[in-house]
């Protein structure tokens, strides 16, 4: 995919913004200017047509009218260039008119007020007035030069002062742009810089409010990978601490086979081979499951309606037979108890719950793993007569490899860990309580309502 550049579109759009609000302003302010610009020489036509009209009647009145009067002007450079006018009687006889006006025909059937004429091949613009009693007329012409002069002197300033603007807004819009920018690089700078081992968090202070999102999720996300590397290498060391005993069991018992001296010694020291190498292999199937369900190498549980009875039922006669070599009963009560499960993992945590309920309760004693409804909410319990689970150890038998002082039973310390990870991932909840007769331990996994 091609890269594009955040910072030159930026500097583009506002550009181009910048550039049409002033184009659009310009203009209406063009337009608006020459409409007023229009209006007001009209204006002073018009006044100009009614002082000559009156000056003429009072002169006509005071010294009579023969025959046609020229008016000079002097003083300007180019006659035929300013205001043309000529004063009829009612007989269309030329009384009065200035010395431009005398070769140039001004329309005598001009309507009454503003018009446009044609002189010369120029647009010029033409008021037309009689007095009141109709016994004269006046013609008074501009050309339009003048008022194109003003607009275009007007236009010119205008853009003038708009390149100005134009250039002082480009400079305004890359420095800030810039500015913003450097921050940003600042902060990809300090990124960089790190080490892999140096996950501290990038510094927020002084970034702009708008990057604050971007930089507190980059903490968070370098908070999550501090988490996942201290437990990796807590989990690397408590591996290789746990693995050190099965592995030095099997060893040990090489030797002791290597010099067994009878058949029987040596089936003693195969069968204790057997157990270190049992030992050692469901302390690594344990390991691999647990790395299997770690919330940072895994994405998550798709889970599917289903009903914990179910999965029950279908598994309770190959628990009672596990049970019947430790000499312990165990018993499956099911009721009807929809949820949304991974059927797959559900058996995962159900293994290791009983696994540790069978290993965990002294013979002759009892086991129960009931599922139902309760509050409006589906839960499994799995409870036993063991020696349970004193309350001060209730937050931390969960963690991995935790095992609880002075037992003598040999385990990874990993099923409840586990079980946490797998009821974590169906959103329900571990409550650690009594279990059957008043002792032993119950551990019930309490799903969300359907």
């Amino acid at each position: 995919m091609k890269s594009w550049s955040l910072r030159r579109t930026l500097l583009a759009v506002l550009l181009g913004l910048t550039l049409a609000l002033w184009v659009g302003s310009a203009a209406i302010v063009y337009v608006e200017a020459r409409r007023e610009s229009q209006e007001l020489f009209d204006q002073s036509l018009i006044e100009t047509g009614h002082l000559l009209l009156s000056l003429v009647k009072k002169d006509a009145r005071e010294h009579g009218l023969t025959g046609p009067i020229d008016l000079p002007l002097r003083g300007h450079p180019n006659p035929h260039q300013y205001l043309l006018f000529k004063v009829r009687d009612a007989q269309q006889r030329v009384l009065y008119r200035n010395d431009a006006a005398s070769d140039i025909a001004l329309s005598r059937s001009a309507p009454d007020g503003l018009s446009w004429t044609s002189i010369g091949g120029q647009r010029w613009r033409l008021f037309s007035l009689w007095d009141p009693q109709r016994s004269l007329q006046l013609l008074v012409a501009e050309p339009t030069s003048h008022r194109d002069d003003i607009s275009r002197g007007f236009f010119y300033r205008i853009a003038l002062f708009g390149l100005l603007l134009v250039a002082l807004a480009t400079i305004a819009i890359w420095w800030s742009i810039h500015r913003v920018f450097r921050v940003l690089q600042a902060s990809a700078d300090e990124v960089s810089a790190r080490t892999p081992d140096e996950l501290t968090d990038v510094h927020v202070h002084g970034a702009p409010s708008e990057l604050h999102p971007l930089l507190l999720e980059i903490n968070r996300l370098f908070g999550r990978v501090r988490h996942s590397r201290d437990n990796e290498q807590r989990f690397t060391a408590d591996a290789a601490h746990e693995l050190r005993t099965p592995l030095a069991a099997i060893k040990t018992n090489l030797q002791v086979l290597q010099r067994a001296r009878s058949a029987d010694e040596r089936e003693e020291f195969i069968a204790a081979l057997g157990a270190s190498v049992e030992r050692a292999t469901r302390l690594v199937n344990q390991l691999l499951a647990l790395a299997q369900l770690d919330p940072q190498s895994q994405a998550e549980t798709a889970l599917a309606p289903g009903d914990l009875a179910q999965l029950l039922a279908a598994q309770g006669t190959q628990w009672q037979a596990l049970a019947a070599p430790y000499q312990l009963s165990l018993a499956v009560n099911v009721a009807p108890a929809p949820c949304a499960l991974h059927a797959d993992s559900l058996q995962v945590l159900l293994r290791n719950l009983v696994d540790n309920a069978l290993r965990y309760t002294p013979a002759p004693g009892a086991i129960e793993i009931r599922c139902g409804v309760e509050a409006g909410r589906s839960y499994l319990r799995v409870a036993d007569t063991g020696p349970g689970i004193a309350e001060q150890w209730h937050a931390r038998v969960f963690e991995r490899f935790v095992r609880l002082g002075g037992s003598q039973v040999p385990g990874s310390g990993l099923g409840l860990s586990i079980v946490r990870r797998i009821a974590e991932r169906h959103g329900a909840q571990i409550i650690l309580g009594a279990g059957l007769q008043g002792r032993g331990l119950a551990v019930t996994v309490v799903f969300p309502a359907t």
